[in-house]
């Protein structure tokens, strides 16, 4: 990197970022082209409308002039200054940010004026972001009143300026909710503390201050692509945790007070009972995203020890347009699975623990197969997303109208295809039979560990045999593995603890090793997790004479070698497929899929 004296000298001196400078060095360095360069002081002459030169250059969208040629997004100018000022580069995530307690380290007119936001503290040292490394008189004195080590980093000034804002509106709207609010933690806590003196105020759901921190709760959620918000109480706090491809992440703790107002304002919107706090309920909200698409908040609320509970779990509209391939269908599953649903009647089922994408999968199918010229109908517990071109029904157990009794109303609806939440009970189960002997093509779920389980469940249930055979044509069990960051993932050469892996997972199939897998890095595009989104690996079993001869007479073990011989992959397959092909890690695979429990002779 290329420095001159005069340069050296100018960095000493206490001054705000200019966009010569930045010019200067971007050239020196071979950054930018001397022709970009000049163009852009020609246009920019007499600059001084206030914009930060890395944004003014990042506009530009100018690539390096030298390999890798890389283009230079604000993110990578803001790395290299960084590099250049002799200061580390920290990109702000505001949900690794405890904004209540860095907003108490000084205030938001001091913090604007000098262009700093501090992003962490511990006993010793606090960090603060710039998006000024030449501004730092201020790092003495901020030092010497708090003392502690500041330790400066720098951000992206669109970052630092964002985040300058938000960071300390929430904190005030926390501190004076918490101010108006019950001290004491609130009125539904198993475990009650009495204060002598203390009010026993409530905050008012619609409180300004709580509005504002159930908006930015659920602007950040969108953000980081989470799948559920879970807001739980303890003793004295309360914990905001996400879901982000199908790991929970701690993102916030919030008094206890401003929980309890957080949750009766979102109850509110959900058109829940507020007042009712002893038993669960369910609701949902339709809101908008950031970017203004419709998105969809099921709500479920449960009594605990400290207070309720809320579980929202978002439903983007979008998946329900995602074709099978994005869903992660090979060319065969797709095949297998057209095959089955295109069928007048029969009974089709999906199976996988909670959150495996069941409901996805269904949605999307029926989203296909809703034509005008068909009725599709639905029994759902609850209704997960609300699509127009379904009629759904909703279970509802205090008027005595279960799965059974809704598939007997649809029944009477004349419907084509009827899809039902669940099977949990013989009762279902010989309604759900019952409609596909009569010609109606049944959707379901099951909560089985794999395919051929599904048989020996409904025999459980109560289901003969015969009954099975008449009707059902097939059955998918699937989970959803976390896809590897394709900005960062790195391909390695098969290790010998990964061979060994690897002919443990796909055996007895004796699948070829690939020569290399790809491993997660961590980026800033999937928040140095080196994952970004999930995709579903796939047990397809179609029912054929040779399965049915097993059924009511050979066990689970037998039923699976059969279907292994007449062509059904394991998870397991499905998953080193897509290690093969470079969409997930070995390891995730392992993590996920549920090892085959027989082989094949």
């Amino acid at each position: 990197m290329n420095t001159s004296p005069a340069r050296e000298h100018k960095r000493e001196r206490e001054h705000k970022l200019t966009l010569g400078e930045i010019l200067d060095w971007l050239e020196a360095d071979g950054m930018a082209s001397a022709q970009d360069v000049q163009n852009l002081r020609k246009a920019r002459q007499g600059y001084g409308n206030g914009q930060n030169p890395l944004v003014v250059v990042a506009e530009q969208k100018w690539r390096m002039a030298s390999p890798p040629y890389k283009l230079l997004h604000l993110e990578a100018l803001t790395e290299w200054l960084a590099a250049r000022a002799g200061l580390d580069y920290l990109h702000i995530d505001p949900l690794k940010v405890d904004f209540s307690g860095v907003a108490d380290v000084v205030s938001s007119a001091y913090a604007a004026r000098l262009c700093i936001l501090p992003v962490g503290m511990d006993a010793h040292e606090l960090t603060i972001a710039t998006s000024e490394p030449f501004l730092r008189e201020w790092e003495k004195d901020l030092s010497r009143i708090l003392k502690k080590k500041i330790r400066r980093v720098l951000a992206n000034p669109v970052d630092v300026s964002r985040y300058l804002v938000e960071f300390f509106n929430l904190a005030k709207s926390v501190k004076k909710a918490e101010q108006q609010g019950n001290q004491s933690g609130g009125l539904s806590s198993f475990e009650q503390l009495v204060e002598l003196g203390r009010t026993n105020q409530q905050l008012d759901a619609n409180d300004q201050h709580i509005v504002r921190i159930v908006d930015f709760l659920w602007q950040y959620a969108f953000d980081q692509r989470a799948s559920d918000i879970h807001i739980e109480p303890r003793r004295d706090i309360g914990i905001v945790r996400f879901r982000i491809d199908g790991v929970l992440h701690q993102v916030y703790q919030i008094p206890a007070v401003v929980m309890n107002a957080m949750t009766s304002r979102i109850k509110l919107l959900g058109r829940m009972d507020v007042i009712e706090k002893r038993r669960p309920q369910d609701g949902r909200i339709k809101t908008r995203m950031p970017s203004g698409d419709e998105v969809e908040l099921r709500l479920s609320t449960l009594p605990t020890a400290f207070g309720e509970k809320l579980v929202m779990r978002i439903f983007d509209p979008e998946v329900l347009v995602r074709d099978f391939k994005q869903l992660g269908f090979s060319a065969s599953d797709l095949a297998n699975w057209h095959s089955m649903t295109a069928r007048p009647n029969g009974i089709v089922l999906v199976t996988g623990p909670t959150g495996s994408g069941k409901t996805t999968t269904l949605y999307s199918t029926l989203k296909q197969l809703a034509t005008p010229e068909v009725n599709v109908c639905t029994i759902e517990d609850p209704i997960e997303m609300v699509e127009p071109t379904f009629n759904q029904m909703q279970v509802q157990h205090v008027l005595d109208t279960g799965f059974a009794e809704g598939v007997r109303a649809l029944m009477r609806q004349d419907p084509d295809i009827i899809m039902i939440g669940e099977i949990r009970d013989l009762e279902t189960a010989e309604m759900a039979i019952q409609a596909a002997l009569t010609g109606h093509l049944v959707l379901s779920t099951l909560h089985t560990n794999d395919a051929p389980s599904a048989i020996t469940r409904l025999q459980d249930l109560g289901v003969p045999g015969y009954l099975i055979n008449a009707t059902l044509l097939g059955i998918m069990a699937q989970r959803l593995v976390r896809t590897l960051c394709p900005h960062c993932k790195k391909a390695m050469p098969l290790s010998e603890v990964e061979r060994a892996v690897w002919q443990n997972l796909v055996a007895p199939w004796k699948s070829q090793e690939p020569a290399q897998t790809f491993h997660p890095v961590g980026c800033l595009e999937c928040r140095m997790t080196g994952f970004s989104g999930r995709i579903g690996i796939y047990e397809l079993l179609v029912m054929n004479p040779k399965l049915k001869k097993l059924v009511g007479e050979a066990s689970v073990v037998a039923v699976r070698e059969m279907a292994y011989r007449e062509g059904m992959l394991a998870l397991r397959i499905s998953g080193a497929q897509k290690v093969a092909t470079g969409l997930t890690s070995l390891e995730e695979i392992v993590r996920v899929a549920p090892p085959a429990d027989s082989e094949i002779n």
